[in-house]
């Protein structure tokens, strides 16, 4: 379904002093009675005076509270500084997305989710680039927004992606001045970013990140290449690392919980220091709950999650190993693997499946697929076939509301 407009409530009516920035670009609505319904553009309206200094606030001040999306449980207010805003936004605008002046950039994702707020808005305005708003996604108003304003970067997440390659109308959009995708907030699966790249010419710059930490982890815009198992490596001034249930760093190649320590990251939880404690060491580092290995040249692989790993009769069983493997089939569109109480083994392996337009597979069907292609312990015993899995405003799978009862 289409992102409600609500979330994107959060106010930018007066942007306020960035660090380094000597002017911004006002954004003015722009008036266009032939905008097709639903798209709301709004569009830097070149250089202008910015207004009486405003003393800047000490880099450790508070800035602002980003709330997580509850996609695991009860959603938790990250406390961001301003030195972590203005770190989160240079890294952004520079290293990850290679902004300009001359750069257009797309915002049709909430901008109430860190995200839209720092990929599409403030980084842009921090390179004195123009960002177009498109208030609601839908297909036809975004295409029909790119080619009208001629934008260059569109930032977005997998399901923008996949309902962008479905609509018919992506054959006559006029993509010739974009020249990069950014997805977020969600994992894109390698298919679908190769996919989008046959069909429009651009690529997809992947990466991983999270309310608490921005983005830490990704692709650059000068990256020639990309692995299709890995989601990148650290920005710069990131440090990451693999550790064992003791903290105690691993080798390259082993799977261990995904440790992060950045200058964007967090200061805590809003009046919950017991779940600050849980997830922030003394000395900085951040325990993201996400299992991964690291190549000797620092290319990060997400295995899984630590809460969602399924243990099946004693086995372990990742659901982004299901997962992946049932997005191969040509009829599956999104998929989502969760455990499930077993009376015997523990926990079932129970995946949920939203089909292709038009496609016809059943759960049977999907589980065959799987059984001839994962080991005998890791392949759903239960298929559930659904018209969309349940998500966030910013995309992300709501596996809680998976494993509730149905």
């Amino acid at each position: 379904s289409d992102v409600p407009a609500g979330e994107h409530e959060a106010s930018a009516g007066a942007v306020a002093d960035v660090p380094g920035v000597d002017e911004t670009r006002s954004l003015q609505p722009a008036t266009d009675p032939t905008c097709p319904d639903g798209a709301q553009p709004q569009r830097g309206s070149g250089r202008v005076p910015r207004g009486r200094a405003i003393p800047d606030a000490p880099a450790p001040a508070p800035a602002l509270v980003l709330y997580t999306s509850g996609s695991t449980g009860r959603p938790k207010g990250a406390v961001m500084s301003h030195a972590a805003l203005t770190f989160a936004n240079e890294s952004w605008a520079g290293p990850v997305m290679g902004l300009t002046p001359g750069d257009v950039v797309l915002a049709t994702l909430p901008l109430s989710h860190s995200f839209g707020l720092n990929g599409a808005l403030l980084a842009p305005l921090l390179a004195g680039a123009s960002v177009v708003l498109v208030e609601r996604f839908a297909p036809e108003a975004v295409l029909e927004a790119i080619g009208r304003y001629g934008v260059t970067v569109f930032p977005g997440v997998a399901t923008m992606f996949r309902r962008l390659l479905e609509s018919p109308t992506l054959a006559g959009a006029d993509l010739s001045r974009m020249r990069l995708a950014v997805s977020g907030a969600a994992p894109c699966p390698w298919e679908l970013a190769e996919e989008w790249r046959q069909r429009t010419g651009i690529r997809i710059v992947r990466g991983y990140g999270m309310t608490e930490l921005f983005r830490p982890i990704s692709y650059l815009a000068r990256d020639a290449t990309e692995s299709p198992e890995a989601i990148g490596r650290a920005v710069p001034g990131v440090e990451v690392r693999t550790v064992d249930d003791a903290g105690r760093a691993l080798p390259a190649g082993e799977v261990g919980e995904l440790w992060i320590k950045s200058p964007a990251a967090m200061q805590g939880y809003v009046n919950d220091p017991e779940e600050t404690r849980g997830v922030l060491t003394s000395d900085g580092w951040f325990r993201t709950g996400d299992l991964a290995t690291m190549s000797p040249d620092g290319l990060v692989r997400i295995v899984g999650r630590k809460r969602e790993r399924i243990l099946r009769g004693g086995h372990s069983v990742f659901p982004q190993e299901v997962e992946a493997v049932l997005l191969t089939h040509p009829e599956v569109a999104e998929a989502a693997v969760v455990g499930v109480p077993h009376p015997a083994l523990g926990e079932e392996v129970h995946a949920f499946v939203a089909l292709r337009p038009g496609a016809g597979a059943d759960a049977g069907a999907l589980v065959l697929y799987c059984r001839e292609r994962l080991a005998a312990f890791k392949y759903p015993r239960q298929v559930t076939i659904v018209p969309a899995l349940p998500r966030s405003a910013a995309g992300k799978i709501l596996r809680s509301s998976l494993r509730g009862p149905r």
